[in-house]
């Protein structure tokens, strides 16, 4: 029965509306087709081109910075079509047809909007538009997990005997990367520039930050520059997060990248009611680039999803599914290297449990072990769908001394 009514209402809906339900994905033609769905749904509006901006090419200082241009030549990553900005005059008659912009994508050459059922076949009959389908709105778990008490244990092989600088309770999540050799070699975060993408920070007046080195900040999750709390979702999971990475206060706490530049990106809504997109890191990402980060970080997953829409599933995560994962790759095709969490979903014996981007080939993505050099047992295993070995290093994720 239900194969029927596929078959009897899709062609109702071509032959009402012409040509133009090709350009719906298949997710949104079953929206559409079911007529009990009413009111507004958010979808991603891909557009043909980028119109009169395709000139700008030859002038690339006029869309992007300096040091961005420096960091592509450096390593050899071409400037091209994906790094021009969105035509105005496209931006302008969405616009003037009432239909509100929520988000834009240089990267995918795309807006995100809210549309009722009339505004999408007037979305769909625009010839500039190539294809419309609905925002996945993913969940993801933002919690600092503390599974066992983080002392130093007498006789970890890891641990140095000698550092240059006092870690105070932080030197045990340090000493399995071999952090603090690194150190006292004289290498920290000096000359590089990393941007975090978290659920906010809402501490940065913690003793640990004294000296951090913050560029910018953007909230694009409420369109403003606070990163802390205040309008949808809350900061605590970035004020840890960054704290390992970041923070310097000897005796106490020190980062692994203390001394660089920062640019912090809320991209997470810790809001249950109202989940997070990935659109919003794909805007960090691309902010993030224009500026002229070296390395991005995020300690966010996403695989399931809100009704009506479908999950994620395992076989999904193959590094070319999941949107946000696409954009990772984007950015580490524009010189950027992306460092991201496999998840927090523990392990299964016959299948993988990560969650996008982690996926992503170009995308090193972290999982978790404790300080004793064994894996924590929440985090997400591969290998991915398509056969490779995931996660592709291991850090300490098990009760991290943060702030």
């Amino acid at each position: 029965m239900k194969k029927l009514f596929l078959i009897v209402i899709f062609p109702v809906l071509v032959y009402s509306q012409g040509s133009i339900a090709g350009k719906f994905s298949p997710d949104l033609n079953g929206w559409l087709a079911n007529r009990s769905n009413t009111g507004f749904v958010k979808v991603w509006v891909d557009l043909v081109d980028k119109g009169e901006n395709l000139s700008m090419l030859s002038n690339p200082e006029s869309f992007l910075s300096k040091r961005s241009i420096e960091r592509r030549a450096l390593r050899g990553d071409a400037i091209n079509e994906t790094d021009l900005p969105l035509w105005r005059g496209y931006l302008q008659e969405l616009e003037g047809s009432g239909i509100r912009i929520i988000s834009k994508s240089k990267w995918f050459n795309s807006v995100t909007v809210n549309a009722d059922r009339n505004m999408l076949i007037q979305l769909a009959e625009k010839n500039f538009v190539r294809k419309i389908s609905p925002v996945a709105k993913g969940r993801t778990a933002s919690k600092v997990y503390k599974e066992k008490d983080n002392s130093i244990v007498t006789g970890n092989s890891f641990i140095e005997a000698t550092n240059a600088l006092d870690y105070g309770e932080s030197l045990a999540q340090l000493a399995p990367q071999q952090i603090p050799a690194a150190h006292n070699m004289g290498y920290d975060g000096s000359g590089i520039f990393i941007c975090l993408m978290d659920a906010g920070f809402n501490n940065l007046a913690h003793e640990v930050y004294d000296s951090l080195r913050i560029v910018s900040t953007w909230d694009f999750v409420n369109n403003d520059p606070d990163v802390g709390d205040g309008g949808m979702g809350n900061g605590s999971h970035g004020t840890s997060t960054l704290s390992v990475i970041g923070g310097f206060k000897p005796g106490k706490l020190i980062g692994t990248a203390y001394r660089a530049n920062y640019l912090l990106a809320k991209t997470e809504n810790t809001d249950s009611e109202t989940p997070a997109e990935e659109d919003f890191w794909i805007a960090a990402a691309e902010w993030a680039d224009s500026i002229g980060v070296d390395i991005t970080s995020t300690s966010l997953v996403y695989l399931d999803f809100d009704p009506p829409f479908t999950s994620y599933t395992w076989q999904d995560m193959n590094g070319n599914t999941a949107r946000i994962t696409k954009g990772a790759d984007l950015a580490v095709a524009k010189g950027i290297v992306v460092f991201n969490s496999a998840g927090n979903n523990g392990f299964h014996a016959t299948q993988n449990t990560l969650a996008a981007p982690a996926d992503g080939d170009s995308v090193i993505s972290i999982g978790s072990i404790t300080a004793q050099g064994a894996r924590s047992g929440f985090s997400s295993v591969g290998l991915t769908f398509d056969g490779r070995i995931k996660p592709d290093m291991m850090a300490v994720g098990s009760s991290v001394y943060a702030a």
